[in-house]
């Protein structure tokens, strides 16, 4: 959650923001987040996110600038660079229309598949650090260890954790570090802008970078591994990721062998936080949580999840 001083002021400065782009503003406000890792803060067409406490500023600034070179892949910011506001880096953003997490059937997949397609095949626009995926998930499961290391998920999941290349738990330089990558796709990563009809578009740029590109589909193909992702959409996905010239997988033929070590590493890291949350609040683990875990201890026997295939 945010310092007590900081929501306040970061209402007031999105405020201001918005009657500066509109001064006929209608003054819709809402609080979208308000997490350890960011606070975002809408007043009608402008959004202001706080980001993590840690967040670097170089880094971060470097990604504000790729964001405003790619327009149509990347939400382009409203200001050219973050600013400090109690202790935390700023940036300002265009509002957009969310996916509907109501209506499952209308979720974008060829829109998201596309759009990476484009983002890995487009050199960065600018110098860009490396992109932090296998930074988050190894401190989700750096986490896991320190908060929970009697729970009895505990141990197939770290197990999982522990037989990924060093690479993939953020101890070593990826394989590839010239591909331009997300760093952290899931469908609340895309929103229509300008809404509601408007194109698709990737947001949060905060684990932008250059890295192995497979990342970006690991999600999606750990969910379907997992079996929490249905056969349909994640080859609707696979589809038109390939259709557009995406290059993390092979344009034909089985992908797994690209996806392979991302796809676990990203059943590990989202594992490791949902037990966290679980001992957290005290409670047993939900039937997705425990598939999760399940798959990581399939995974600990060097079993590889049920052959997923393109």
């Amino acid at each position: 959650m945010t310092t007590d001083a900081l929501l306040p002021a970061l209402r007031a400065r999105v405020r201001e923001t918005a009657h500066a782009r509109t001064p006929a503003c209608p003054c819709g406000a809402a609080t979208l987040a308000d997490r350890p890792d960011a606070t975002v803060v809408r007043h009608a067409g402008t959004v202001a996110k706080a980001h993590a406490a840690d967040a670097d500023p170089a880094g971060l600034s470097l990604r504000v600038t790729a964001a405003a070179r790619l327009p149509g892949v990347l939400l382009p910011p409203l200001a050219p660079a973050p600013v400090l506001l109690h202790g935390r880096l700023v940036t300002y953003w265009p509002y957009g229309t969310p996916v509907d997490p109501e209506d499952p059937d209308a979720a974008p997949w060829e829109a998201a598949a596309t759009l990476l397609a484009r983002l890995h095949r487009t050199p960065a626009p600018t110098a860009v650090p490396p992109m932090r995926g296998p930074v988050k998930a190894a401190l989700a499961a750096a986490r896991l260890r320190d908060t929970a290391p009697h729970h009895p998920a505990t141990a197939p999941v770290l197990a999982a954790w522990d037989a990924l290349p060093a690479w993939a738990r953020g101890e070593a330089a990826m394989p590839d570090t010239t591909t331009l990558c997300h760093g952290d796709l899931h469908l609340g990563q895309l929103i229509r802008h300008p809404g509601p009809e408007g194109p698709w578009l990737l947001i949060d740029i905060d684990d932008l970078g250059t890295g192995v590109p497979a990342w970006d589909l690991a999600r999606p193909a750990a969910w379907y591994a997992c079996g929490l992702l249905p056969p349909d959409e994640w080859h609707r996905f696979l589809t038109a990721y390939r259709a557009a010239g995406g290059p993390a997988v092979p344009a034909c033929g089985d992908p797994w062998p690209a996806l392979d070590v991302p796809a676990r590493a990203l059943t590990a890291q989202t594992a490791a936080r949902a037990v966290t949350k679980a001992v957290a609040a005290d409670r047993p683990l939900d039937e997705v949580e425990q598939s999760l875990v399940d798959a990581c201890a399939r995974m600990a026997l060097r079993v590889r999840p049920a052959a997923p295939r393109g």
